[in-house]
């Protein structure tokens, strides 16, 4: 097993070059992205106002269950590829590989994600240019940023990270006040669009030639907007790539595992609920499949642009811009870093774990970042809103599938600690063990079952929406039956989970960055409590 030495480097190659303030700010930036800024829109259109916000209030404790579960574990072992290693260590090897592929695949996929996300920001100022353009430079400087390694990709990602955080607390509280009446239209929205066009919209079907009318098909619209919810989430959980190249980790885990739930409260369920009550669910410009491919598809641009706020649109434009790319830089370092671990466990060609002498993975880097170029299917035609749909339902499954593996991790982790009569004396408990766990299983589980519950419906059958919806459950189920079969693995029972290796060396970090990283005087309380 790699674990750190106590010099805080990782053995197998890479350096622990990441700073508290680095990973507080990755734990909630690696989640601000094109999914709060433009795929909120295709929700809302979904699920109606009201669908919209109990979705994304819901997601979140589900999230908050896996992110406490996670830390939990992450601060007790703080190494590389931790989903990969959790997997194998408390469940099944094969389940680690599983995992691992997945979380990589789910990296991978997203970055010519944002690379779409980009070309269609940007066409609302250029819709003439050629989108290749625009992906390719925005793919170059993810490449080249990631190459410069940890500490540049930390850096850029506090600074961008900043930005996406002042922005939404500035457009949080512009909503309140355009809800209130201000703004040059005076025009004080209320709840106006919770009444009408109503609280919660309806099912469509035949491609949104009909729709199911009633309750029933009000619920099925609601029960649509998780998946939709999970992507605008994804990132939370990137942390768990971070560990094997941050520093002091556990005082910095727990520090940013805290945190992260109160501020994803203030820039998701808040922000999420100005939405809703700005702009109404049935707006054509909503970015749902079927009409705008730009960025004027964002729900907060247009609700800025119905209050007749001059200027400011484009100012958001760029906030979303640099959101796209931020989140597309993160793509390629939690998936590079994902594939470095498997090599590290065996289970990924051993050239993966190369290294520069600076700690980069350089081959891991190379493979991950060839994905990029798929963004280039957005360039045939005007089929933008439907590659980012496409390519938006793909990572959403992945990034549920492996919340759920993180679960099922702890889940056992927990159980293994009673079967052997040990206590949990992790420098970072969960709270609310093991019912919390359960209950984020339990609906990450139903929302990976009935993802794809619409091609099922009477007329609406879609092969391609079919895929999109479950061949990322089937590479999951082909990895893991396919390890297990032809590496003859077995699910780790509870009593023999290892519980020992790597504590006296984690024990020895702690001790040596606990003297080096100690926070100076009251200006570095300070910096160590914000950050």
């Amino acid at each position: 097993m790699e674990l750190t030495t106590g010099h805080g480097e990782l053995e197998g190659g890479v350096k622990r070059q990441l700073k508290q303030r680095h990973m507080a700010m990755i734990a909630i930036g690696g989640a601000i992205g094109t999914g709060l800024f433009i795929g909120s829109g295709s929700a809302l259109a979904t699920g109606g106002p009201v669908g919209l916000w109990l979705g994304y209030c819901l997601m979140s404790t589900m999230v908050y269950a896996m992110m406490v579960a996670l830390g939990e574990v992450a601060t007790l072992f703080p190494v590389a590829g931790a989903f990969t290693h959790y997997g194998s260590r408390f469940v099944d090897p094969a389940l680690g590989f599983a995992v691992g592929i997945n979380y990589w695949y789910s990296w991978a996929i997203t970055l010519p994600t944002e690379l779409v996300a980009v070309a269609i920001v940007i066409s609302y100022w250029d819709a003439s240019t050629n989108p290749a353009v625009y992906i390719t430079v925005c793919m170059v400087a993810i490449w080249i940023v990631n190459a410069f390694g940890a500490r540049a990709y930390g850096e850029m990602e506090f600074w961008f990270s900043l930005i996406k955080v002042i922005a939404i607390i500035g457009l949080i509280i512009l909503g309140i006040v355009l809800m209130c009446g201000g703004g040059p239209n005076h025009d004080p929205i209320g709840f106006r669009y919770w009444r009408n066009p109503g609280p919660f919209a309806s099912q469509t079907i035949n491609n949104g030639a009909g729709v199911i009318g009633g309750h029933w098909g009000q619920f099925l619209a609601f029960w649509n907007v998780f998946v939709q919810a999970a992507f605008s989430f994804i990132g939370t959980e990137i942390i768990g790539t971070t560990l094997g190249e941050a520093e002091n980790p556990r005082k910095t885990v727990p520090k940013a595992i805290r945190r992260v739930f109160f501020r994803l409260v203030i820039f998701y369920v808040l922000g999420i609920f100005v939405i809703s009550v700005l702009v109404p669910y049935d707006e054509p410009r909503l970015l749902n499949g079927k009409s705008s491919n730009d960025a004027s598809a964002s729900p907060f641009v247009i609700a800025i642009e119905n209050a007749g706020i001059k200027g400011l649109p484009s100012v958001i434009n760029a906030v979303i811009l640099s959101a796209a790319w931020s989140a597309g830089n993160s793509d390629l370092y939690a998936a590079s870093r994902t594939l470095y671990a498997l090599s590290l466990e065996g289970m990924a060609p051993k050239f993966f774990r190369k290294c520069t002498r600076r700690g980069l993975p350089y081959w891991a880097i190379i493979a991950t970042g060839l994905f990029g170029p798929l963004a280039y299917l957005n360039t045939g035609g005007s089929k933008a809103a439907e590659a980012f749909d496409w390519l938006y339902n793909l990572s959403a499954i992945s990034g549920l599938l492996c919340w759920w593996a993180i679960l099922l991790c702890y889940l056992r982790y927990y159980y293994g600690l009673k079967k052997q009569g040990l206590s949990r004396d992790s420098p970072y408990l969960a709270p609310w063990q093991p019912w919390l766990s359960w209950y984020g299983f339990i609906w990450f589980t139903l929302i990976i079952i009935f993802c794809g519950f619409t091609v099922f419906l009477k007329g609406n059958w879609d092969t391609a929406s079919f895929f999109a919806s479950y061949i990322t459950v089937l590479i999951f189920a082909v990895a893991y039956f396919g390890w297990k079969i032809v590496k003859r693995t077995k699910i780790v029972k509870l009593e023999e989970i290892d519980y020992i290796t790597g504590r006296r060396q984690l024990d020895e970090m702690e001790k040596y960055d606990n003297e080096r990283y100690k926070p100076v005087g009251r200006w570095g309380r300070i910096a160590s409590w914000l950050f």
